[in-house]
């Protein structure tokens, strides 16, 4: 039997990083079609960035 020592009463803190990594290929890919795939890669990497922290600091507040 596993010993669990976590504090259950706090929620599980949500993943954030899909957003970078879906943002990133999203970028990626459009930058692509406009002919400029390294700005889109760096606009997709900050928006993802973006909403990764937005979301982390959501759910840092709710604790």
């Amino acid at each position: 039997m596993v010993n669990d020592t976590s504090d259950s009463s706090r929620p599980p803190a949500r993943a954030g990083g899909v957003f970078m990594a879906l943002g990133t290929l999203g970028g990626t890919i459009i930058g692509g079609f406009l002919g400029q795939p390294s700005i889109g890669f760096l606009a997709g990497l900050g928006g993802g960035f973006a909403l990764h922290g937005a979301l982390w600091y959501m759910d840092r507040r709710k604790r």
